[in-house]
């Protein structure tokens, strides 16, 4: 498994491109902005995309879909409760016709790679955790020492606490890909991350 990630858009969004170097299929997962850097990564790799994947709805990290969709012709997971039937707004993905829904313990395949589906809503009311091999892709719910904002109308502070205890309890570590900042590691979260810490003594 191949992680590419690249920092876009004004809020220095991580956006990542998994790829299973053996088929050379990959998802998008969170394509915030700058679709055309995000493309031509992909074309310059010769790599194939199966899927978009979303870990929530939230305006930073789905503003490149509409373009890499429309390119690519491929699907968009996202979780129901993160999308607005009718209308826009910045903090909900407005749906679309290619829009696939997905929940807890669903799986989506990526050539030989399987991406699990836990929801962690917090952050967001369909804030989705992907665990794919030794890798999470948390969205807003985990970052390194940190967490999401839960001021945003669908976010609560205790709510996010429940799915950083079900995040903090998954067997073994695993590499952790953030939806900001720098990656990091569940272990080094377990030990270091003041809210995990909390979560866990809840």
């Amino acid at each position: 498994m191949l992680v590419k990630a690249m920092e876009v858009g004004q809020l220095s969004t991580n956006c990542y491109v998994v790829t299973d170097e053996s088929t050379l299929e990959c998802a998008v997962i969170d394509p915030g902005a700058e679709s055309g850097r995000i493309l031509n990564y992909i074309e310059e790799n010769k790599l194939k995309p199966v899927c978009i994947m979303l870990t929530h709805g939230h305006f930073d990290h789905t503003t490149g879909v509409d373009v890499i969709q429309s390119e690519k012709d491929i699907p968009v997971y996202i979780n129901k409760k993160d999308v607005l039937e009718t209308g826009h707004a910045s903090l909900k993905f407005s749906f679309r016709p290619f829009v696939r829904y997905y929940g807890e313990g669903d799986e989506i395949k990526v050539g030989s790679l399987v991406f699990r589906v836990m929801e962690t809503p917090g952050h967001s009311e369909g804030s989705v955790t992907l665990i794919c091999e030794d890798a999470i892709f948390s969205g807003d719910t985990l970052f390194r020492s940190s967490v999401g904002r839960t001021d945003f109308a669908g976010g609560d502070p205790d709510v996010l606490l429940d799915s950083l205890r079900r995040i903090a309890a998954l067997e073994g570590s695993y590499d952790v890909f953030p939806g900001h900042a720098d990656a990091t590691t569940l272990d080094r979260e377990r030990r270091f991350n003041p809210y995990v810490r909390v979560a866990l003594e809840g």
